[in-house]
């Protein structure tokens, strides 16, 4: 425990100038973070894109056992093990994914030898702020970042954070990794690696980690009915990349919505319901304007050198995936 704190001083002392964390605390903070392993059927929807053996970390939040992390690691999981900082290996059952935000919640079933982890107000950040990351393994895995910058982040699977928290230097296990506050709070998670244009230095690697306040307002349904319920944005099942702020169309998922409406790899997307999409940001907000899941998408794309009218039917995207074993008690709530 000495040997923890020590280490842990001299990375806050470097980063912050003069330690905010106690140093028998910075021990106690750093057994939080856990590393997760999860098993996914072959089956299962996603399967095929993020495999079906699956590891990343997580924070405890809670006296409860509940577990928070970046949720592709868990997602359609037919089983779960948290390895706690002492490496004891307990089960956990899936609690809840929020698609919109990415989180990810589980439970353990059995007591970790932890002090849950604070959530930190991610809405105070800004550039140039010093920050520590972490994963699971103690001292050694602790990184002092920076945010080099605070905005809107796009993923090609219909996905958009706007003031997504942007750090720097990369941090190379950053799936389910907690952004520390120089107070020991929990900021955010991390969800990939990616590299964003910052003014002066040009495109920068950076890891993209998702703010904690995103989770204040959804953790209550996703500890009870394991998702938000808020209504759902309509999905279309498409996978798009940017380039030049043309989005083209690069995956089509089996049995969803773009599939149906035989929209085609290759495909520029010129209109949704006849506005112009400038850029993959744009393309989502459009959709997603149109209404709640289920909402028809009208859309106009260019297929080589012809313009095509198609109407997408959009639905759920939770109906897509492999329902998980979830188990709950009426001790679960809030």
């Amino acid at each position: 425990m000495q040997h923890i704190s020590l280490a842990l001083m001299i990375i806050l002392g470097f980063i912050f100038g003069t330690p905010t964390i106690a140093a028998d605390k910075a021990g106690d903070i750093l057994k939080a973070v856990v590393k997760i392993r999860a098993q996914v059927p072959e089956d299962a929807a996603t399967a095929s894109l993020l495999g079906t053996e699956r590891e990343g970390n997580g924070v405890l939040i809670d006296s409860n056992g509940h577990i928070l992390t970046i949720g592709y690691i868990i997602l359609e999981a037919e089983s779960i093990d948290v390895i706690s900082s002492e490496n004891d290996v307990v089960e956990a059952d899936f609690v809840g994914y929020d698609y919109d935000t990415g989180f990810g919640l589980l439970r353990a079933k059995k007591s970790i030898n932890a002090t849950p982890m604070d959530l930190g107000q991610s809405s105070e950040l800004k550039e140039g702020d010093p920050v520590l990351v972490a994963s699971h393994g103690g001292s050694e895995t602790v990184s002092g970042a920076r945010v080099i910058s605070r905005g809107a982040f796009t993923g090609y699977w219909e996905y958009l954070i706007d003031k997504a928290i942007f750090t720097a230097p990369p941090y190379s296990n950053y799936a389910g990794a907690a952004l520390i506050a120089p107070d020991g709070t929990l900021l955010g998670i991390g969800s990939i690696f990616t590299r964003v244009a910052v003014r002066g230095f040009g495109v920068v690697q950076s890891n993209m980690f998702v703010p904690i306040d995103l989770l204040k307002p959804i953790l209550s349904d996703l500890k009870t009915i394991g998702r938000s319920r808020l209504s759902q944005k309509p999905w279309l099942g498409v996978h798009t990349e940017e380039s030049h702020g043309r989005v083209f169309v690069i995956r089509i998922l089996r049995g969803g919505p773009a599939e149906r409406a035989k929209l085609q790899i290759g495909d520029l997307i010129l209109k949704v319901n006849g506005k112009a999409v400038n850029g993959q940001a744009d393309f989502y907000r459009k959709v997603w304007a149109l209404g709640a899941a289920g909402v028809k998408v009208p859309m106009s794309i260019l297929r080589g050198t012809e313009i095509q009218d198609l109407d997408l039917q959009s639905t759920d995207r939770y109906q897509f995936l492999k329902p998980p074993a979830r188990k709950t008690t009426k001790k679960e709530n809030l």
